[in-house]
């Protein structure tokens, strides 16, 4: 119960908040709009966006309690540090801080590198929330994501029908072409003949291309997993917290294609028996880290999923249709089937090491 002193001061947000924000959010308006320390002892008061629902807060934690960020559990003693680095290179830019952070903490990517995009992302939360106070901005570089350009698709490939047998395309390559003169091939393939198009792959990610002689006959390309899949997390033993832990070490086929050309009985089933055979040393190569587990979805309304099963895929459920971005909890997006293929027999105690 909020117990009012008669020396407290009472300060109403007029404009609405967003309460999805949480109490860190919460304290960023305190600061920015109000103009007031979130931490001075006053009482706040928000009202919510439909007007139905207000929300007083006399306390907010100085960070007092631990919080995870993309994996890392972040206590004061790393705010302190945070504050301590600012202090200390009164003229470094963020990005440099961020490094400057990354360094202190030896806080790496899986492959070296150091983390300091997130690391960065980090630091804005701790600011937004009231924690620390970053430098002035001094550059905004230009986002390629922001506005996405689409795959150039003004090449030529030879389209001739090819059929027969599995054993008369080989030797079939499957190559690993991302950051390779052969990608924008990959991209632009993908864009073309694939139903769904080009869509930049999030996080770790490779893309393979497969030919039979000088002929490209299909494409693959693999990325970070969902964040929350509820048929897999049930079938791996998952746990919120473990799943943050260990979601990069399973990959997620996001596009599948064979040009539509191409016409062989068990071709595509045998791309996914090899690719499950090479698919973790390639990932360790270039991220530093091997994968347990393969996961893809199969939208039924389209395809059978008849090659996973072939290779030996496994249906796990299906997907609720809603989509990461619900809010309303109703189905705005096609059902899918959910298949997994462990890479390893103790992919589940690899997977779920370091839950306790």
């Amino acid at each position: 119960m909020l117990s009012i002193a008669p020396q407290m001061r009472i300060l109403v947000a007029v404009e609405p908040a967003d309460f999805r924000k949480g109490i860190d959010g919460l304290a960023g308006v305190c600061r920015g709009v109000l103009g007031e320390d979130p931490f001075s002892g006053c009482v706040f008061v928000f009202r919510n966006r439909r007007g139905t629902a207000i929300k007083c807060v006399d306390t907010f934690s100085p960070m007092d309690e631990e919080l995870y960020y993309r994996g890392r559990l972040i206590d004061a003693k790393d705010v302190a540090s945070i504050r301590g680095i600012i202090g200390q290179n009164p003229g470094a830019s963020r990005r440099q801080l961020s490094v400057l952070v990354c360094q202190a903490w030896e806080w790496r990517q899986a492959n070296g590198a150091w983390r300091d995009m997130v690391c960065r992302g980090l630091m804005l939360a701790l600011e937004r929330a009231g924690h620390i106070e970053l430098p002035a901005k001094k550059f905004s570089p230009p986002n390629p994501l922001a506005k996405r350009v689409k795959p150039a698709c003004d090449f030529e490939v030879d389209d001739r029908p090819i059929g027969g047998g599995l054993a008369a395309l080989q030797p079939l390559e499957i190559r690993q072409v991302r950051r390779t003169d052969q990608e924008g091939l990959f991209n632009g393939l993908v864009e073309r003949y694939h139903y769904l198009g080009y869509s930049q792959p999030v996080g770790e990610q490779l893309k393979y291309l497969i030919r039979a002689g000088d002929r490209p006959v299909g494409c693959m390309a693999w990325s970070s997993g969902p964040w929350h899949m509820g048929a897999r997390d049930r079938f791996i033993g998952w746990t919120p917290r473990v799943r943050r832990r260990n979601l990069h070490l399973l990959a997620y086929n996001t596009r599948f294609l064979i040009l539509p050309w191409v016409r062989v009985p068990h071709l595509a089933s045998h791309i996914l028996g090899r690719m499950a055979r090479s698919l973790s040393a390639d990932w360790e190569a270039l991220y530093g880290h091997p994968i347990y587990y393969l996961e893809t979805f199969v939208d039924r309304e389209r395809f059978a999923g008849t090659c996973y099963r072939a290779a030996n895929w496994r249906w796990l459920g299906q997907t609720t249709g809603r989509g990461i971005k619900d809010k309303a909890h109703r189905v705005t997006l096609s059902i899918k089937d959910v298949l997994g293929y462990p890479l390893r027999r103790d992919f589940r105690r690899r997977l779920c090491e370091g839950g306790a």
